[in-house]
Formats: C-alpha cells, sequence, structure tokens
C-alpha cells in the first residue's frame, strides 16, 4: 500500500511535556500522513536561573549534574511518544531557539507546536514559546491549540 504523501515531507514537532502533547502528535499523524516526523524537545537550561527582585531572572552558575539528569529524563521521555519510523532530538538551551534551529539543521519544512490557554497575566509575565516560534521562524509554524485541563 502507497501512503500518500502531503504537501509536508520533513515536520518538526516540539514536544514539552504538557498533557496536549498527545493530542498534538495525534494531529500531526492524522492530518500530514507519510511525512517524516521529528519530535524535538529542549531541556531547559533556565532551571539553574535565579528571580531576581525586579521580576527577572539572574543566570546561576549552571549546574552539570542537574542538566545531566534533566537530560536523561526528558529522553526517555521523549522516546516512549515516538512512534516506529519517527526520529527524536533532545537539545538543551532555550526552547525557542532550540526548536528553530533544530528545524533548520534538519531542513524541516514545516514546525508543529502546541500553544497553552493562559491569562492574559501569566502571558505577559512568561510569554508564549509557540507565539515566539511562530514570530521567528522562516518556515510555516502549525500551531494546534490543547484543552485548558491539558497543561
Amino acid at each position: 500500500m502507497t501512503i500518500p504523501r502531503t504537501a509536508f515531507n520533513r515536520i518538526l514537532v516540539g514536544v514539552d511535556f504538557s498533557g496536549g502533547n498527545q493530542q498534538v502528535l495525534d494531529v500531526v499523524r492524522q492530518r500530514f500522513p507519510g511525512a517524516t516526523l521529528r519530535l524535538a524537545h529542549v531541556t531547559d537550561a533556565r532551571v539553574t536561573a535565579t528571580p531576581d527582585l525586579l521580576g527577572g531572572v539572574t543566570p546561576a552558575i549552571p549546574d552539570a549534574e542537574l542538566l545531566h539528569t534533566l537530560e536523561t529524563a526528558d529522553g526517555q521521555r521523549l522516546n516512549t511518544l515516538a512512534l516506529e519510523g519517527e526520529e527524536t532530538e533532545l537539545l538543551v538551551g532555550d526552547p525557542v531557539t532550540g526548536i528553530l534551529d533544530a528545524a533548520r539543521n534538519w531542513n524541516a519544512e514545516l514546525i508543529v507546536v502546541g500553544t497553552h490557554s493562559r491569562g492574559a497575566l501569566e502571558r505577559f509575565f512568561l510569554g508564549s514559546t509557540a507565539a515566539k516560534v511562530v514570530e521567528r521562524s522562516p518556515i510555516p509554524v502549525l500551531t494546534i491549540r490543547t484543552p485548558v485541563g491539558q497543561r
């Protein structure tokens, strides 16, 4: 049986291990049959930062052991999401930059990311990774809204 190809043959799916990841993956797998999928997760290196008095963060000395532990756990979780024939990529750093770099380096034709329902105040202080990926990406980005209870 021949699997029909889609307009997008190389799709990078940003994975953040939220409850909505399975929904995002289900949509991509159903809507883009035959496309090569690469599931990418960026272990956020900013976990070693501490809040400062002005509402920002102050970088702390990177804790190599903590990052290694997070990478190992994230790699195991990522592998459980991938189906046979799907690729995975684990990166460390800023999630937005990591997803964009992974897409560029792999020559992705489309980036897919989930987006969460957030209040205006939370969006103001935390920003939206999905919105930043859309804003900075030179290739098309598909955002899939996940239900409120699946963060």
